[in-house]
C-alpha cells in the first residue's frame, strides 16, 4: 500500500503526413556526414524517427497530437488520465474527448497516473479497451496535490509499490501491447533518491517494460532550473541495448538533435516546447537530415494551421471549444510579429466567431498575410514555460 505524504492551404500545408524515411543529424562541417539517426523501437512497434510528441496535461488531446503529427512527429501520447477517473468513466459526450484517438496518429500512447496497483491496473485496461497501442506509467508529475495523494512522481519514493503497479499493469495489458515507463531521475539530489531511481529503473524493465522516458530534474526541481543531461548519459550506458528517451529543457529542434547526440537516448519527448509550435518536429526531421533548419512558418502557415487545430477541436468538444484553445493560442501567437497584440486579442476571443475575428484581422489582413514569421525568445524562466 502506498505511504502517505502530506481551406486549401490548409490541405497543403497540413494533410499530408510527414515522410517516414532514416534521417540524418546535421553536418558537422562540410567533409563530415554523420551516421542516420537509428529508428525508434518501443517494443514491437517501430515508431521511426525519434523525436516525438510528450504527454502533456490540460494540452495533449487528440486535435494537439494529430497537428504534432501532421508536422513531423512519429508518435504521441495523451494527457495523463487518473486511474480513479477511467474506472467510473461513461460514455458521455462531456467525457469523450479523454479517450479520443484519430484514426491518422497510430500508434498512440495513453498515459496513467494513479496511487493503489490494482486500480491502476483497471484503468490501464480502460485504456487498452480505448484503442491506445501503448500503455504509459506516470511516475513523474511533480505537482504538489499530485504528491500529496501517493500520485505521479511520489512513487519515486517507494519502489516496492512502484514495481507492484508495474507487475500487475504489464499482467493486464496484452502481449503485444508495450507497457511504458515515465519518470523523473530522482524525488531530490539525495544518494537515497538516486538509489531509489536506479531500484525502480531496473526493476521496470525486469518486469517487462518496453521502454522508459527520463526527465533529467528531480520531482523537487519541478521545472525550475536546468535539467541534468548528463544523467540521461548515465542512464544510457547503465541499461545498454533498453529503450530509454529522454525529457528535459527541449524548447527547438537543435535542443532535440543535441540531446540524442550527448547523451545516446534512443529517442526524446519534447513538451512544452511544442505547444503552439508543432513545426519543432519538421524542423527536427530537416536538421537529422542534414538540411538547413526551414525558416519561422509564415504568417499564412500559421493560420492554416490554428483553423485547421480549431476545427478539430470544434469536432471533437463542440461549442466550448474557443475557451479550451485559448492555452494554444497564446503560445501560437508567440510566432506573430506582432505577437503581444495577437496574444491579447486572442485572450479575449470567447467564441468561435471571436476566434475567426483574430484571424481575419491580425493574419489574413494583406499587411500581414506574407509577413514572416518570428522565432519567440527561449523562456528565461522555465517555471512559467
Amino acid at each position: 500500500m502506498p505511504q502517505s505524504l502530506p481551406s486549401n492551404l490548409v490541405h497543403n500545408l497540413l494533410s499530408s503526413p510527414a515522410p517516414d524515411i532514416p534521417l540524418n543529424p546535421p553536418l558537422d562541417s562540410p567533409a563530415t556526414v554523420a551516421p542516420p539517426l537509428p529508428s525508434l523501437q518501443i517494443g514491437p512497434l517501430t515508431i521511426g524517427f525519434p523525436v516525438v510528441q510528450a504527454a502533456l496535461s490540460g494540452y495533449s488531446d487528440a486535435p494537439m497530437r494529430v497537428i504534432s503529427r501532421r508536422h513531423g512527429a512519429s508518435y504521441g501520447v495523451c494527457e495523463v488520465m487518473l486511474d480513479q477517473f477511467l474506472v467510473a468513466l461513461r460514455d458521455r459526450q462531456k467525457t469523450r474527448h479523454f479517450l479520443e484517438i484519430d484514426p491518422s496518429e497510430h500508434p498512440v500512447g495513453g498515459q496513467l497516473m494513479g496511487a493503489e496497483p490494482l486500480q491502476f491496473a483497471a484503468g490501464a485496461q480502460r485504456l487498452v479497451q480505448a484503442g491506445f497501442d501503448v500503455i504509459d506509467i506516470n511516475f513523474g508529475c511533480p505537482v504538489k496535490k499530485v504528491l500529496g495523494r501517493c500520485r505521479g512522481g511520489f512513487h519515486l519514493s517507494q519502489p516496492q509499490v512502484a514495481l507492484e503497479i508495474v507487475e500487475r499493469t504489464r499482467a493486464v495489458v496484452p502481449p503485444h501491447i508495450p507497457v511504458t515507463v515515465k519518470m523523473r531521475r530522482g524525488l531530490d539530489d539525495t544518494p537515497r533518491s538516486r538509489e531509489r531511481f536506479f531500484e525502480i529503473l531496473d526493476g521496470a524493465f525486469a518486469r517487462g517494460v518496453a521502454a522508459i522516458t527520463v526527465h533529467a530534474r528531480t520531482v523537487e526541481q519541478r521545472y525550475i532550473g536546468p535539467s541534468q543531461w548528463s544523467f540521461l548519459r548515465e542512464v544510457k550506458q547503465h541499461v545498454g541495448s533498453k529503450t530509454i528517451l529522454g525529457s528535459g529543457d527541449l524548447f527547438t529542434a537543435e535542443d532535440c538533435l543535441r540531446m540524442l547526440r550527448e547523451t545516446g537516448v534512443d529517442g526524446v519527448t519534447v513538451a512544452r516546447g511544442s505547444i503552439g509550435n508543432p513545426w519543432i518536429f519538421r524542423e527536427a526531421r530537416a536538421l537529422a537530415n542534414g538540411e538547413p533548419c526551414p525558416p519561422p512558418p509564415s504568417v499564412a502557415e500559421q493560420a492554416a494551421c490554428l483553423r485547421e487545430h480549431f476545427r478539430l477541436a470544434e469536432t471533437l468538444y463542440g461549442p466550448r471549444c474557443a475557451p479550451l484553445m485559448r492555452k494554444f493560442a497564446i503560445k501560437y501567437a508567440a510566432r506573430h510579429p506582432c505577437a503581444d497584440q495577437v496574444r491579447e486579442e486572442f485572450i479575449r476571443a470567447g467564441s468561435a466567431p471571436d476566434w475567426e475575428r483574430v484571424l481575419e484581422r491580425w493574419y489574413d489582413s494583406p499587411e500581414h498575410l506574407n509577413a514572416a514569421g518570428v522565432v519567440p525568445a527561449l523562456p528565461t524562466d522555465l517555471n512559467e514555460a
